[in-house]
């Protein structure tokens, strides 16, 4: 894998300042969003130019970029605020988001009620799919997409709801498995935290997007469509994220490596949220029940 070595143990990750020297080691980067390409207020220049310059590297096939999201949107919707940031249209191939896989889930139970929980503004979810759209009493299941208002709620203020559909046994889909995300210089509350709610009162809930596989399977079968099919092994493959929960774990379950990018979600923790630079990093990488192959501040070439 170039530079980068797997790491098993912390001690061992290595400490990025680009991706220039581990580039010609992978032919493809699943690459996440939010924390990454923006942060939910402006676009991280570096990180458009980096993922254009591997796209335009030689290889035996070509290079490809495909963006993974946790956003509880379809990929048209994330292009579409993407191009708003004036994030380049070069830096990606694909986008495949868990809003694509929550549709997926509802186009299989067509017939049975669902109930959406969430903003107004996550409703193309449901775009051109035939479903029967139910109240809270009679779903038989509920589309988590996010807080109705994230600016000032917190999961804690969805007991309520939550409670008869745990009683009566209601499947919860969650559209968007993240717990927070960067909004600018704050962190904001996601579905999965109302879902991780959800399961610690009984419930049962159907994840869409990372850590879990099906989403990873996907991507990967989005790249390799592009490529007229061609398998791509997965040691050619490296994810790249700002959260050890999801893309560092997705990544580790689907046997791939990762990639994290130090000032995202986990910029407070490792002490970069102010601009300081990326320092000692092994103690807070020991306390984390999985670890990347590397770590950057921010992802640039």
């Amino acid at each position: 894998m170039a530079e980068m070595v797997r790491a098993a143990h912390p001690g061992e990750v290595a400490i990025l300042d680009g991706i220039a020297g581990i580039a010609a080691g992978f032919d493809l980067i699943l690459c996440d969003v939010w924390g990454v390409l923006h942060d939910g207020v402006h676009a991280h220049r570096a990180a458009g130019e980096a993922l254009t310059r591997f796209r335009a590297q030689p290889g035996e096939r070509p290079r490809r970029v495909v963006l993974l999201s946790n956003a509880p949107r379809p990929g048209s919707a994330v292009q579409a605020q993407l191009d708003g940031f004036g994030v380049p249209r070069s830096a990606y191939d694909a986008i495949v988001t868990s809003g694509d896989l929550t549709r997926r889930l509802l186009a299989e139970r067509a017939g049975a009620p669902v109930h959406h929980l969430g903003p107004d503004r996550d409703l193309p979810i449901f775009d051109g799919l035939d479903l029967a759209r139910g109240g809270p009493d009679e779903a038989a299941h509920v589309v988590v997409t996010g807080l109705l208002d994230d600016e000032t709620e917190t999961a804690a203020d969805y007991r309520a709801r939550l409670e008869p559909w745990a009683g009566r046994g209601v499947t919860l889909i969650c559209a968007n498995p993240d717990l927070v995300v960067e909004r600018g210089e704050r962190l904001i509350p996601c579905a999965g935290a109302i879902a991780a709610l959800y399961e610690e009162m009984g419930g049962r809930v159907v994840y869409a997007g990372k850590p879990h596989v099906p989403v990873y399977e996907a991507v990967l079968a989005t790249a390799e469509a592009l490529d007229g099919g061609a398998p791509l092994p997965r040691d050619r493959v490296l994810a790249i994220g700002d959260a050890i929960r999801t893309d560092v774990a997705g990544a580790r379950a689907f046997g791939i490596a990762a990639l994290l990018v130090a000032r995202g979600i986990h910029a407070e923790e490792l002490g970069v949220a102010a601009g300081a630079p990326l320092g000692d990093i092994a103690h807070w990488l020991e306390a984390q029940a999985v670890h990347p192959d590397g770590v950057i501040d921010l992802l640039r070439w």
